[in-house]
C-alpha cells in the first residue's frame, strides 16, 4: 500500500463497542457499583482489565495488519474509562487486589490510600497495553510496525485519561497528538507549547504529528462544516512553530462544504518546502516553565483547571506577550536544568516530591534563578500539606499557621458586586506624593527607590489583584516589594473606599544568593492573568522573569503587535519562527483576518561562526540586510502577516 512518498497508519477507536458484542461478551465490560454497564451514548464501553484489550485487541491488530499491511497503528480511544468513573467489573476486582493487595475505592477520594493506590495502578495498565500492543504490531509487521496510540495535548485531558505524558513519551517512536483547536483562553500559543512539551519529553530528533481539524472543531462541532480558514491555519501555524508536524483532518471521505478542502493547502505547501528548517534542530531559551502530571493529580485534583492548568497558562501567556522564549520542563528532568536554563519558574507547582525539590536547590547552588508562585512546593507528591513550603529558604518566606488541605475548590469572584476577590497589592516605596494628581495631604514621603520588577508602574501604588494572602513570616535581608490590600466593597460606589489601606502580607518576595535571584510570588497573579488578561500582571510577570533572568535571554524583538517567537539552531545556524497572532479574535474563535504587523526589529545573541550579511526571510520570500554590533546580531522584518521564519546561516 505504501511507497517511499507515502506512510500509512491505521486508525482506529477501540475503547467501546455495539450492544450485540456487548450481549455476546458481557464480562468485557466496565461496571458500576450496581454492575450496571457502563456506557457513552449508545455504545457499551469496554473495561481495560479484561481479555477485551489483552486477547480480542491484539488478534484484530493483527488481522488489519495481516489483510491491509499498513506501516502502523494508532488509536484515538485507547485508554478505556476515565478518571471520573470507577469500575467495579470482576476483573477489576482481580487485578487491583493482585497488584496491590487492595479493594477497589468505594468513591473518589484523593486522601484515601485505596483511591492513590488506583490512580497510580490505572497509569501503569495503560502504559501495560501501549507496551502490549506494540509487542503485537511489530509481530504481525515488523520491527517497524509501531503502534501509537493518540494523546492530547492538554496535561488535565491526559490525566483524565490515565495517560502519562512522560511515560509515553519514552516509549513513542512517532507521537501521534488529537489536539484540534484552541479556546478562548489558551489562544494559538498553546499549539506551539504542546510542541514544546512534547518534543522536550522525547527528544527533537522525533516527529509529533497533529490531528488539525479542517471542519468546525469548536467552540460548536459542525463535522461537516468548513472551519474558518484563518482559525484553521493560524493553528497550523503555531503547532509548527512549536515543532509539530501538520497532519490535516477531515470526517468523512465526500463532503457538500467542498471549501475544506482548500484550507490546509497553502500551509501544507510552505511546510513542504520548508521541511528541512522545521525538523532537526534545537530549541534556543533560558527560561523552563515546570510542570509535572503528578501535580496536576494530586496537587490539581478536581480542581486542575484553577489550581495547576491556569497559572501554568498565565505564565505561558505573559512569556509569549513579552516575546521571551522558555520552554516546558518536566519537574522530573530538573537534573538537567543547570546546564541549559538560567531560571527555572515554579507556577503554582505544589505538589513536590522530596527528590524534585533536591534538584531545584542544587539548581540554585549552581548558580540557576528561580520564580515559584502562589503554593508552589507547599505539598508533597500526593498532595499532603507540609509544615512549610519545602523551599522556604530559598523563597525567603514562611507559613505562620498550618497549610490548608486541598478539599476546598479555588474561590472565584461571585459577580461584579461582590466584595469578595475585590483585592489589590501595594507597591512599595509608595510614589504618589510626586505624582500629579489630587492630595489627601497624608501621603507617605518617597523613601528610596523600587526594585526593577516594579519598572512601568511610576505612576501607580496599587495594581489589581483578585485573590487572597495570608500572612507569611519573610526572612532577613529579603525584599518585599508588594503588600496585600484585603477586600472591601464594590457597590454602591459612594462605599468603594479601602477599609485596611495597608497590611503587612507580602505578594512578592525577593532575594539574591550570589549569582542566583529567587522571586516568590504568593500572589496567583500568573492564575489571574490566565483568567482576566490583565496588562498589569502580564506586565509584571515579564519583569519578574526579565530580573530573575538576568542576561541569559537570547532574544529580543520588538515592534507592535501580538507576537509569539520560537528560536532554534541547527549547528551554527539560527531560525527564527515568529508567529503573529494579532488579530480581532486573538481571545475569541474563529479569527476571521489576520492583522499584518510591522516593521519588527530583531536582536539575538550572535553566535560562534555567524556573520551572515542577510538573513533568508521564507515565507514572504525576501532577505533581511544583517548587522553585528555589540555581540548581537540584528536585522529587521518589514511585515508578517500569518508568520515568518528567518534563517540566519554561518559563514
Amino acid at each position: 500500500m505504501c511507497s517511499s512518498d507515502l506512510w500509512v497508519m491505521a486508525r482506529m477507536d477501540s475503547n467501546r463497542t455495539a450492544e450485540d458484542f456487548f450481549k455476546a461478551h458481557p464480562d468485557w465490560f466496565a461496571r458500576n457499583r450496581k454492575g450496571e454497564p457502563y456506557r457513552a451514548a449508545d455504545k457499551y464501553v469496554t473495561c481495560i482489565n479484561s481479555p477485551y484489550y489483552d486477547e480480542y485487541l491484539p488478534a484484530v491488530l493483527t488481522e488489519i495488519i495481516e489483510r491491509s499491511r499498513p506501516d502502523g497503528v494508532t488509536d484515538n480511544s485507547w485508554a478505556g474509562l476515565g478518571r471520573d468513573s470507577i469500575c467495579y467489573c470482576a476483573n477489576c476486582e482481580r487485578a487491583f487486589a493482585k497488584k496491590t493487595g487492595r479493594r477497589l475505592p468505594a468513591a473518589a477520594d484523593w486522601d484515601h490510600p485505596d483511591y492513590r493506590a488506583w490512580i497510580l495502578w490505572n497509569y501503569e495498565r495503560r502504559i501495560e497495553i501501549w507496551e502490549l500492543n506494540n509487542r503485537a504490531t511489530k509481530a504481525a509487521g515488523g520491527p517497524d510496525c509501531i503502534w501509537s496510540g493518540m494523546n492530547s495535548g492538554s496535561v488535565s485531558a491526559q490525566s483524565r485519561s490515565f495517560r502519562d505524558l512522560r511515560e509515553i513519551a519514552k516509549r513513542a517512536q512517532i507521537f501521534m497528538l488529537d489536539h484540534q483547536r484552541r479556546d478562548d483562553e489558551t489562544g494559538f500559543q498553546q499549539n506551539g507549547d504542546t510542541g514544546k512539551r512534547v518534543h522536550e519529553l522525547m527528544g527533537w530528533d522525533k516527529l509529533a504529528p497533529e490531528s488539525m481539524a479542517m471542519y468546525q472543531s469548536g467552540p460548536g462541532y459542525y463535522r461537516v462544516a468548513s472551519k474558518t480558514p484563518a482559525e484553521a491555519r493560524m493553528w497550523m501555524i503555531a503547532g509548527l512553530a512549536g515543532g509539530i508536524q501538520p497532519w490535516w483532518h477531515h470526517i468523512g471521505a465526500y463532503h457538500e462544504d467542498r471549501r475544506m478542502y482548500r484550507t490546509a493547502e497553502p500551509v501544507m505547501k510552505w511546510a513542504k518546502a520548508n521541511e528541512s528548517f522545521l525538523v532537526n534542530r534545537e530549541p534556543v531559551a533560558s527560561v523552563g516553565l515546570v510542570w509535572s502530571q503528578r501535580n496536576s493529580d494530586f496537587f490539581g485534583r478536581d480542581q486542575a483547571a484553577e489550581r495547576v492548568d491556569a497559572p501554568y497558562t498565565g505564565f505561558m501567556h505573559a512569556l509569549v506577550r513579552a516575546r521571551i522564549p522558555y520552554l516546558p520542563v518536566h519537574a522530573d528532568d530538573l537534573e538537567a536544568a543547570s546546564s541549559r536554563f538560567a531560571l527555572l519558574i515554579l507556577p503554582n507547582l505544589g505538589a513536590v516530591s522530596a527528590s524534585q525539590c533536591d534538584a531545584i536547590r542544587r539548581f540554585t547552588a549552581n548558580g540557576g534563578s528561580l520564580l515559584a508562585t502562589g503554593a508552589s512546593t507547599l505539598y508533597d507528591e500526593w498532595g499532603d500539606p507540609r509544615e512549610d513550603y519545602a523551599l522556604a529558604g530559598l523563597f525567603g518566606a514562611h507559613l505562620t499557621g498550618p497549610a490548608p488541605r486541598l478539599g476546598a475548590p479555588v474561590r472565584e469572584t461571585a459577580d461584579r458586586f461582590s466584595p469578595q476577590g475585590h483585592t489589590y497589592l501595594r507597591l512599595h516605596p509608595e510614589l504618589r506624593a510626586r505624582v500629579d494628581g489630587p492630595r489627601a495631604g497624608d501621603e507617605p514621603p518617597v523613601a528610596g527607590e523600587r526594585h526593577p520588577v516594579l519598572a512601568g508602574f511610576e505612576e501607580t501604588d496599587l495594581i489589581p489583584y483578585g485573590g487572597t494572602l495570608g500572612p507569611l513570616r519573610v526572612d532577613p535581608g529579603a525584599v518585599v516589594p508588594l503588600t496585600f490590600v484585603p477586600p472591601f466593597p464594590t457597590y454602591p460606589p459612594e462605599t468603594a473606599w479601602m477599609r485596611e489601606p495597608k497590611t503587612d502580607i507580602p505578594g512578592l518576595v525577593l532575594s539574591e544568593r550570589g549569582k542566583s535571584r529567587v522571586a516568590f510570588l504568593p500572589a496567583g497573579i500568573d492564575r489571574r492573568y490566565a483568567r482576566e488578561h490583565l496588562t498589569d500582571h502580564g506586565d509584571l510577570l515579564a519583569n519578574l522573569v526579565r530580573w530573575a533572568a538576568g542576561d541569559s535571554i537570547p532574544l529580543e524583538v520588538r515592534g507592535r503587535g501580538f507576537l509569539d517567537c520560537h528560536l532554534y539552531r541547527q549547528g551554527a545556524r539560527r531560525i527564527l519562527h515568529i508567529v503573529n497572532l494579532t488579530s480581532a479574535g486573538a481571545w475569541r474563535a474563529p479569527v476571521e483576518e489576520v492583522i499584518p504587523v510591522g516593521p519588527v526589529r530583531v536582536s539575538l545573541r550572535a553566535a560562534a561562526g555567524i556573520r551572515a550579511r542577510e538573513a533568508r526571510l521564507l515565507v514572504s520570500g525576501s532577505r533581511a540586510r544583517v548587522s553585528i554590533r555589540d555581540g548581537r546580531t540584528e536585522f529587521a522584518i518589514p511585515e508578517i502577516a500569518g508568520h515568518e521564519m528567518a534563517v540566519l546561516d554561518p559563514v
